[in-house]
């Protein structure tokens, strides 16, 4: 059985946070490529397949029939057989069988909370929770910065007791998550542990962005900016959170990628359209007909101030896409470690019945014509945390290195030559 104790949850998705070696996403589009909901039709073919690829489909479907015939002649517990979850496991099957990580298929009752999960943006309250065995109870690990949730003074550590005036344990997780869940604009009631004493909220359900850039400004009018993933709307965040900042007086920035595992393509290069000069490339495709597209800055810089970005190995997809269209058009410094090196774009595809299917479709190369799949940019200048460090979330601002080196970078004076 999984180990319920260590699985981490928004309660507004229900799903489980994945790590980030998986990067799972890297683009985001919609289409509707089958016409039924049967077990063959979602191994069919769109309109333009061949004689060969009828054939095999054909050859396909005689098989399962034949191995569904089986199953119900000889298997002890036929009567309790899910066609469903039959179809969904032969349609897994058949699609990890490509042996690409990143290609998979989605069930249709996980694909509105893989939805959500792309474009960050969900109605609830706002929590991170963790069904934690010790306590017998779910926790709370944060509230999302700016959520209803930390408005409300949820905390992390906070022990969630009753959901609507009935009480939970940490096996009803999934329960809890249903119910924090509903309309935007409605309320929900909870009772809450911390410590000795117990609390009594309402909280009202809004649209909540679950990875909203962070700003700070720095010393020496540089500012600080922390992009989690790219999700629906980051571009437009990133606008406003940089002109923020320039109204504090920020005249240079940071934008720290670190731990950032991608998100929507276009999200990241609508970000560097804003720090280009209009023409320069951004990032060139190619697709399984080796068909090329390159995509260009379309208009004048927005920002033009110094710019330096911070990476790690955890920076891939999406924040790769940023990061070295920056660094090859001489706009900006990378300071960090080399990235995760995922250097492919996924598209997820919305079938008839509900279901979906991610499906690798291109790859990208740099401005400069390079791949950087399974290898990763090269930082300007590789700058490691120190060993005691055990994670880049809980680094201080003495302890970042990385952190430390930008800010000594934007301070020079020469700032231009080091992006050469």
């Amino acid at each position: 059985m999984e180990n319920k104790k260590n699985r981490i949850y928004k309660t507004i998705m229900l799903v489980v946070l994945t790590a980030f070696v998986t990067f799972m996403i890297t683009t985001f589009s919609l289409y509707t490529y089958f016409s039924n909901t049967s077990l063959v039709s979602i191994f069919d073919t769109v309109s333009s397949e061949s004689s060969e690829d009828t054939a095999k489909a054909s050859e396909i479907e005689k098989y399962l029939k034949k191995i569904k015939t089986t199953i119900n002649k000889y298997y002890l517990w036929k009567d309790n057989i899910d066609d469903e979850k039959l179809k969904d496991g032969a349609v897994k099957g058949y699609v990890s069988a490509l042996g690409d990580e990143y290609t998979e298929y989605i069930p249709k009752d996980e694909m509105e909370a893989y939805t959500e999960n792309i474009t960050g943006n969900f109605v609830g309250i706002g929590i991170y929770m963790v069904a934690d065995e010790n306590s017998g109870r779910v926790v709370v690990y944060y509230p999302i910065p700016g959520s209803p949730a930390e408005k409300a003074g949820i905390k992390a550590g906070d022990q969630i007791i009753s959901v609507d005036g009935t009480e939970y344990t940490y096996e009803d997780f999934d329960k809890i998550a249903d119910y924090i869940k509903g309309e935007e604009g409605t309320k929900v009631k909870l009772v809450i542990q911390r410590n000795d004493e117990k609390i009594e909220l309402e909280i009202k359900r809004e649209k909540i962005n679950t990875n909203p850039i962070t700003i700070e400004m720095l010393e020496n009018n540089i500012g600080y900016l922390k992009i989690p993933s790219f999700d629906e709307d980051t571009a437009n965040d990133f606008k406003e959170k940089i002109e923020e900042l320039q109204n504090k007086g920020a005249k240079k920035i940071i934008i720290d990628l670190r731990n950032n595992g991608g998100g929507i393509v276009n999200e990241a290069t609508d970000i560097a359209d804003m720090l280009l000069e209009k023409g320069q490339t951004i990032i060139s495709t190619v697709d399984n007909n080796n068909k090329k597209e390159v995509t260009y800055s379309k208009n004048k810089p927005e920002f033009t101030m110094p710019v330096v970005v911070i990476t790690n190995e955890n920076s891939a997809s999406a924040s790769e896409i940023l990061a070295c269209s920056l660094q090859d058009n001489e706009r900006a410094k990378i300071i960090g470690t080399k990235t995760y090196g995922k250097g492919i774009i996924q598209t997820l595809l919305s079938l008839a019945d509900g279901s979906g299917l991610k499906i690798t479709t291109e790859e990208y190369y740099t401005p400069k014509g390079t791949t950087i799949h399974k290898v990763g940019i090269t930082p300007n200048e590789e700058v490691k945390l120190p060993d005691t460090v055990k994670s880049v979330y809980s680094v201080t601002k003495e302890e970042d290195t990385q952190l430390q080196k930008a800010i000594e970078i934007l301070g020079e004076e020469n700032w231009h030559e080091f992006t050469k």
